[in-house]
């Protein structure tokens, strides 16, 4: 049996991020921490996509940036330079050899491969089993998510956003390394929120992703099927070469997740509902709320605190409402948005640095009908 003062679960962004707090302030210096994950994440699985301004800190670890924009919508195609912003692309395994790295410099943090399976809770401590082991602590942060955590209520809708993605290298240049397609719709609907991603690395090879709003997972076949015939219609491109692939769930709801919390263990990540309900973007959302934690952990607060209700978490309930009762709608509320506004506009939008007059030019953008009933449907 091993003792820690805290135990973190999952060595993602949250739990990489979380931990390298702890091990980079002099508060922790004493105390013994745990990172476990069940993988020993030496794969790139996956990759981190965010916009920002000017140089941040994750800067060295950018694998590519870009300086403009392309959105393809039904009746509009629009190309756009994003300066102040750049969007920028942080590939898995980069992070996670980083932030590893890192841990290893701080003698009181230990990370483990080993898959947890149970958590006992008592008054005093918490035991987490795994397949090989025990290990006691007295706080946990988990960043472990299980869909049932949100299917088992019907007050806030839970949509998914959905994506198998490609890597491929093409036999001649056909991608525009400047510009990334933040969202294409000119592919069929098909009676969902459906559009295609792409991040192109060089004019040879890029990724694209064919990526759902909606509420259920569609076979595989179909998500491959779309990518290759958009390469080939798109691009007219019939040979090409897949060097790698990516596939993921990202929960899109407005669902309090505190519930789950309890005196010493606290959800975080995408568990912790830290993904932004409306695009799934969590990255940032997680480098905003870590100080938070680490601010109520060093007080002796409650770990149940942390509110993540404001103005735009209402917005957001109301999307994710309208995409829930007429999900085909979604490629209209995004196309009227960036019809009406800036691509930087949007970005303020969504990173919620607008003021009310401002929020109120994006909403007015978007379709009416349909969010005026989420919104007396909610009210009454």
């Amino acid at each position: 049996m091993n003792n820690y003062d805290y135990i973190i679960i999952g060595a993602g962004a949250s739990g990489l991020l979380l931990a390298d707090a702890m091990g980079s302030d002099p508060f922790f210096s004493t105390k013994k921490i745990l990172v476990i994950d069940k993988d020993a994440k030496q794969t790139n699985d996956r990759t981190w996509c965010f916009w920002e301004k000017g140089t941040g800190q994750f800067d060295g670890l950018i694998h590519k940036a870009w300086d403009t924009i392309h959105f393809e919508g039904k009746k509009i195609s629009k190309r756009t330079k994003i300066s102040p912003y750049r969007y920028k692309m942080i590939r898995g395994i980069d992070f996670y050899n980083h932030f590893l790295n890192r841990l290893q410099k701080y003698s009181n943090i230990t990370f483990i491969q080993e898959e947890v399976v149970e958590l006992k809770e008592s008054a005093t401590e918490v035991t987490v089993l795994t397949n090989t082991a025990q290990h006691k602590g007295n706080y946990i942060f988990s960043s472990l998510f299980n869909y049932s955590m949100v299917t088992e209520q019907q007050k806030f809708p839970v949509l998914q956003q959905h994506f198998v993605g490609w890597v491929v290298k093409t036999e001649r240049p056909v991608f525009d390394e400047a510009q990334v397609t933040y969202m294409d719709f000119s592919v069929p609907q098909k009676g969902n929120t459906r559009f295609m991603y792409v991040l192109p690395y060089s004019q040879d090879t890029a990724l694209i992703e064919y990526t759902l709003f909606s509420e259920s997972l569609l076979d595989k076949r179909e998500y491959e099927e779309a990518l290759k015939t958009y390469i080939q219609q798109t691009f007219k491109c019939e040979s090409f070469t897949i060097l790698d692939t990516e596939q993921g769930s990202i929960p899109m709801t407005c669902y309090d997740f505190r519930k789950h919390h309890t005196k010493r263990v606290r959800y975080i990540g995408t568990a912790g509902g830290w993904a932004k309900p409306s695009t799934g973007y969590t990255l940032m959302s997680t480098t905003k709320k870590i100080p938070k934690l680490i601010s109520l952990i060093k007080k002796g607060k409650p770990l149940q605190p942390l509110k993540l209700k404001n103005k735009f978490w209402y917005y957001d309930l109301l999307f994710l409402d309208v995409l829930h009762t007429e999900n085909a709608r979604g490629h209209e509320i995004f196309e009227s948005l960036f019809k009406a506004r800036s691509p930087q506009g949007v970005f303020k939008f969504l990173d919620e640095e607008t003021n009310i007059w401002e929020d109120f030019t994006y909403i007015n953008a978007c379709p009416k009908t349909p969010f005026l009933k989420a919104f007396f449907k909610r009210l009454f």
